[in-house]
């Protein structure tokens, strides 16, 4: 088993920390730039696990910052390309997130979640047996789970607090959230991102049943990509080889780990149960693989 060094919580005392989410640490830097770190927990169904993925945070960093610079032409997004040693001048502070860590504009993030589906699968599939529709979109009737869906649909939801559960909303909900026309571009805007995307994934033989992306929008208005996109964590990766309608195909992503938490006598709400070594372990070489696939 290969041992890599995990980090669950990261320490940077020269900078003043802002927020702990449910995998990012963020620090300030001044009033543009902020310090975001990826760390190594796990969240699943919501609910951030005890224990770390080793190697998480550095392939999330590596494939997110991948797609940012591959679909920048679409749409502008929150890095910078400020080196990490030009903000971190304490050697064991550099090190400590090396890899991990990027230099970001502070934009003012908006409260949706942009999900798009282009298979059927998960909570769209479980919708849809009850139905006919995924998040009150109708969709054709004998769809199989894992078909691929006729076109690609925008299933928003609300960002929930650490800890909450995000609330899938209807496209009228989130207008009326952040205005019609800003709601009609997070929408195109996230189909387009999605096709193209899942493009090249194919190429590399990979499906992405399902992403999600965050926004910001800079002082005048203008709409950018923040967070993480198109990761194991924040996408449904399969192989395409292992890929077959009817079935839950086996993931990329910490689906591996839902389904093992599916396994447990566990009611999904804090505090989350270990996950074993092997598993863990098992998950962090689905993550590596995601990233070797896609970006080398």
């Amino acid at each position: 088993m290969t041992t890599l060094t995990a980090l669950y919580e990261s320490h940077l005392p020269s900078l003043k920390l802002l927020a702990r989410g449910k995998v990012r640490d963020i620090y300030n830097i001044d009033d543009q730039y902020m310090l975001i770190v990826t760390t190594d927990r796990l969240s699943a169904f919501d609910v951030i696990l005890p224990n770390p993925i080793p190697d998480k945070g550095r392939v999330l960093t590596t494939v997110s910052t991948f797609w940012f610079n591959k679909l920048h032409d679409i749409i502008p997004n929150h890095l910078t390309h400020i080196p990490l040693e030009d903000i971190l001048t304490d050697t064991a502070e550099y090190k400590q997130v090396e890899g991990r860590a990027i230099v970001v504009k502070k934009l003012i993030p908006l409260p949706v979640e942009a999900i798009v589906r282009g298979y059927l699968i998960g909570s769209g599939w479980k919708d849809y047996q009850k139905t006919g529709q995924v998040c009150g979109i109708a969709l054709p009737e004998g769809l199989q789970q894992a078909q691929q869906l006729p076109e690609p649909i925008f299933t928003p939801s609300t960002k929930a607090a650490v800890g909450d559960h995000d609330e899938n909303v209807s496209f009228e909900q989130i207008s009326a959230l952040i205005g019609q026309k800003m709601a009609e571009k997070v929408r195109d805007v996230s189909l387009q991102l999605y096709k193209d995307a899942s493009t090249y994934a194919k190429q590399r033989g990979i499906i992405i049943a399902d992403t999600k992306f965050e926004f910001g929008v800079d002082d005048d208005g203008v709409l950018h990509l923040i967070d993480e996109i198109l990761t194991p964590d924040s996408s449904r990766f399969w192989d395409i080889g292992e890929y077959k309608v009817g079935t839950n195909p086996p993931s990329f992503d910490k689906q591996y780990v839902r389904d093992y938490l599916e396994t447990l006598d566990w009611n999904k709400t804090a505090p989350a149960p270990e996950l074993p070594a092997e598993v863990a372990e098992q998950c962090a070489k689905k993550y590596r693989e995601a990233e070797i696939r896609l970006t080398r």
